[in-house]
């Protein structure tokens, strides 16, 4: 999958063709530097997702947790401040990531070791005139 977005707007069209063209997965890695817009592209996926919570950055808690419609949870990793893999085993990370619950996780490269090949790789780059160019799949 790859997809050039303009316009925030935009943003709901990705987010249902990648949740529609990995239906059958539930553990999705983000990469892209700051500001690239991991964060807005997880709301706009949790919100497809029907999510009733706000969604937002979990940079200080590590995970926030949100409730579908259905009750069941979506977990939102940012592991931008991990400075040791320990730190992950300690909130119980595989217990998440193995819970059959949609996981989202922020700066994956800084708990390398725990992504699995068959978890859905997001790539986000900067474009030209501030937009953003949206790559997934299992092998990036």
């Amino acid at each position: 999958m790859k997809i050039t977005i303009h316009e925030e707007d935009e943003l709901q069209v990705a987010a249902r063709q990648l949740i529609s063209e990995f239906s059958a997965d539930r553990v999705f890695c983000f990469y892209g530097e700051m500001g690239a817009g991991k964060t807005t592209f997880i709301k706009k996926i949790c919100e497809l997702l029907g999510a009733t919570d706000v969604t937002s950055s979990p940079t200080f808690s590590i995970v926030n947790e949100y409730v579908r419609i259905n009750g069941e949870a979506i977990y939102h990793f940012d592991f931008y401040r991990i400075e040791k893999l320990d730190d992950a085993y300690q909130i119980g990370v595989e217990d998440y990531l193995y819970s059959g619950n949609y996981c989202f996780l922020e700066w994956p490269e800084n708990v390398a070791p725990l992504i699995e090949d068959d978890f859905v790789k997001v790539k986000i780059e900067i474009g030209e005139n501030y937009s953003r160019i949206i790559q997934a799949g299992k092998y990036l």
